[in-house]
């Protein structure tokens, strides 16, 4: 198979999709230009900001993106590249795609509210704590997954002790940008520049953070870093969306799509065959087809925390009702793209069934294989490699500072009680509701799991970030229910995901199960896993079950 043909048959199915599929939802559900949005209606300076699309758009993709659509197709690929491929544009079009809009459109017309208010809502408030449970457990494994990759994208040397430069340029240059970002978010908000004017700033900046980080890199060791992303990502939970949320997003989008765009040409130029089979067989090793790829693919394909993302922020910063599908829909198709692009380059440097000597990791193969790319039209190795590390490392910063943010809202929202008039809240329901506390309390349990490493967490991760997208397809299916718009296009996507989460969960604990039985049980990575197993699987059936029954029932006169 032909790299370029693959992009080239990808780029074409995805954009119709959006021409033709995604425009037909937003007639089918009924978008309205005119209809004040949440942004507007509930304007507080800090989460309900009317804000441009090119702004959220940027916010909304590079929070969702992350080092998902990276990791996922890359190891996903030990399937041969045809399942791959396939479910990255099935899922992401008729799963991801639809799962990002609904959530994104089911808020807006909720007052900006999150998917658990909606499900307190049109379900109950059982199944609303439930789910935020729910989040809050799969918030800390996101947090753990993205820091590990963060902190060894900045780690300035090796297992050897040898200096890496390439990761130490990336670390001055992600510290220079936010500095850049907070400048930049009172810059917009006390000036209000044009987009043009905006824009131009942002890639000023950022030329110069890259240039310096490159002339200036911070050799540090990564076991150092993890503390710094922790320690990073708690202010950045805490802060108002346009003081670091959005500008740090403005930001690395351009850098964002830059990267996308590179190794676009680059395949385009070099046309790189893909020397992985096209199938290897249902089972490889100890993984099953079904559903290992499902949850392997993950967020290339669909993914739960997209739901929170829109439902949590970007809902509350949508300045027209019409910018819905280009930032969900539109940035979930982009996404796809992303992954077919992770695909093409572990298929393009792989040969005889081995990576070179030293690129193992999902993020290194990926960069290695687009400067070689690059490399070929006549750009310098350790630049280009320098910058697509870096873009890496941006994408999982910033879906760090989003799912932070998130975990801390689902802690708070958990321990919020509903006061009647003259009423007081419990103090203890008072502490834990305090954002300061609730952003610890999630940090440090995502530290203690990102001390396992990323390869430890990422099936779990899939397994629950999947579960989250039926959930949340639950949620919008029964809102579109209720307000008596069409909502049957979601369900085949949701039964299709809880069969697959269901079953990865189980596997997941029987394969623990058997470790105790054969001694090989390790109280620390198996235990940490059969504990966050079970209970993802037992709080998403009953939050499956109090869904399925309001979507399933008749509706009274």
């Amino acid at each position: 198979m032909n790299g370029l043909v693959m992009l080239l048959i990808s780029a074409v199915v995805l954009l119709a999709a959006y021409l033709v599929y995604g425009r037909y939802l937003a007639r089918k559900w009924g978008v309205d230009p005119k209809r004040p949005t949440p942004a507007h209606e509930l304007e507080d300076g800090v989460d309900y900001v009317p804000t441009r699309p090119s702004i959220v758009f940027g916010h909304e993709f590079a929070s969702i993106a992350g080092a998902g659509p990276i990791n996922g197709p890359i190891q996903a690929a030990m399937f041969g590249w045809l399942p791959v491929l396939l479910w990255i544009l099935i899922g992401g079009i008729f799963f991801g795609a639809v799962q990002d809009f609904s959530a994104l459109y089911a808020s807006v017309k909720n007052k900006g509210k999150t998917i658990g208010y909606i499900i307190e809502t049109y379900i109950g408030k059982t199944g609303k704590r439930l789910f935020l449970l729910f989040v809050w457990l799969f918030s800390i494994l996101v947090v753990a997954a993205f820091a590990d990759i963060v902190a060894g994208t900045f780690a300035g040397f090796n297992a050897a002790g040898g200096k890496v430069e390439a990761n130490a340029a990336v670390a001055t240059t992600s510290l220079l940008f936010i500095a850049a970002a907070i400048g930049l978010g009172f810059f917009m908000r006390k000036f209000k520049p044009t987009g043009i004017v905006s824009g131009i700033v942002a890639v000023v900046l950022l030329i110069t953070c890259i240039t310096l980080g490159i002339l200036c890199p911070i050799y540090v060791a990564k076991s150092i870093w993890l503390y710094v992303v922790f320690a990073y990502i708690f202010f950045a939970s805490i802060t108002p969306v346009w003081g670091l949320l959005q500008p740090r997003d403005y930001l690395n989008s351009f850098l964002l799509v830059a990267m996308i765009g590179a190794a676009f040409i680059g395949v385009v130029f070099t046309a790189p065959v893909i020397n992985i089979p096209a199938f290897t067989g249902f089972k490889v090793g100890n993984n099953y087809l079904f559903p290992i790829l499902f949850v392997t693919v993950a967020c290339g394909a669909v993914s739960g925390f997209h739901s929170l993302v829109a439902s949590g922020t970007a809902s509350k910063q949508i300045d027209n009702e019409k910018h819905m599908l280009p930032i969900s829909f539109g940035a979930m198709l982009v996404e796809s793209l992303l992954a077919v692009l992770a695909l093409i380059t572990v298929g393009a440097l792989t040969i005889g069934g081995k990576l070179p000597e030293g690129i193992v990791t999902p993020p290194q193969i990926f960069a290695f294989a687009v400067a070689g790319f690059l490399t070929k039209l006549g750009l310098p190795a350790n630049i280009v490699f320098t910058l697509i590390t870096l873009s890496v490392s941006a994408f999982a910063l910033t879906s760090l500072d989003s799912v932070a943010r998130v975990g801390r809202l689902a802690f708070q929202e958990l321990f919020t009680e509903e006061l009647e008039p003259g009423q007081t809240a419990h103090p203890i329901a008072n502490f834990l509701a305090n954002k300061y506390v609730a952003t610890i309390a999630t940090l440090f349990v995502g530290y203690l799991l990102a001390v396992l490493g990323y390869q430890t967490i990422w099936p779990l991760f899939g397994s629950a970030n999947q579960l989250l997208a039926a959930l949340s397809l639950i949620a919008c299916s029964v809102f579109l229910k209720k307000t008596n718009r069409q909502g049957a296009m979601l369900w085949g996507p949701m039964f299709i995901m809880l069969a697959v989460t269901f079953t990865a969960l189980v596997f997941t604990i029987i394969q623990k199960y058997d470790k105790i039985g054969a001694g090989s049980f390790t109280f620390g990575a198996d235990g940490l896993q059969l504990v966050f197993a079970i209970l993802l699987l037992g709080l998403g059936i009953m939050v499956a079950i109090s869904g399925v029954k309001k979507l399933t029932e008749r509706a009274t006169a």
